[in-house]
């Protein structure tokens, strides 16, 4: 009963928070972030655990493999477009990859943070899977790393179109490769409602900046400390 209250919960929720985002445009109303702190306050005067909850999570997080491939889609009938902006797509995946890892790193020494909030702040970018992979071989803290890819993709999500707005980026291709890399998963969900060409090319940098970053960050870390 419980895992069918959790899931429930989830669902309704979630939908009430896309009515609240579409009826007031704001980066505090987007699905994500309301949604999530809604069913944590459910969740709380439920007091339901969440270990109990680990088992409706299960059931919603495997339906996410569907809907991953199904992204493979807007990127094929885009190929051509893929194969135009290839060479600048790439460059700017891997100045954003970079960049991200050595801002993290950078800005952690400066505030002194210890080496499990650092090491976690690298691979923040990244989509949790891989994340949590990444923090074994560099020998992270995976709740920490957890925690701080899902506050990213939400900041990314809540933010990532307002800023791209901010500075003028208004070009399709530009905006999925920036949320996408930067946001990984939960900023891909976000650009596919702006539209078919900011969704895919978002799903496409998610994937390579996790390809990417798992190759960089073995060897950048012991070159940090």
């Amino acid at each position: 009963m419980i895992t069918l209250y959790s899931i429930l919960l989830t669902m309704s929720v979630y939908y009430f928070a896309r009515f609240l985002a579409a009826k007031y445009s704001s980066p505090l109303t987007s699905p994500v972030f309301i949604s999530t702190v809604i069913i944590i306050i459910f969740l709380v005067m439920s007091n339901v655990s969440y270990d109990e909850y680990i088992p409706a999570k299960n059931i919603m997080t495997y339906l996410l493999g569907p809907a991953t491939i199904a992204l493979a889609v807007p990127i094929y009938k885009n190929r051509l477009m893929f194969a135009k902006y290839f060479v600048a797509a790439i460059m700017g995946l891997s100045i954003g990859i970079i960049t991200t890892i050595t801002s993290a790193i950078l800005l952690a020494k400066c505030f002194q943070f210890s080496k499990d909030f650092t090491l976690a702040l690298t691979v923040k970018s990244v989509t949790v899977p891989v994340a949590t992979e990444i923090g074994k071989i560099i020998h992270g803290n995976i709740s920490l790393i957890v925690a701080y890819v899902i506050i990213t993709g939400m900041i990314g999500a809540m933010f990532g179109a307002k800023l791209l707005n901010m500075f003028k980026v208004d070009h399709p291709f530009a905006r999925g490769l920036s949320i996408g890399t930067i946001a990984h998963g939960i900023g891909t969900a976000e650009a596919v409602k702006e539209g078919e060409i900011q969704g895919a090319v978002a799903g496409a940098a998610m994937g390579i900046a996790a390809v990417f970053t798992s190759f960089i960050i073995p060897y950048l870390i012991p070159l940090m400390f």
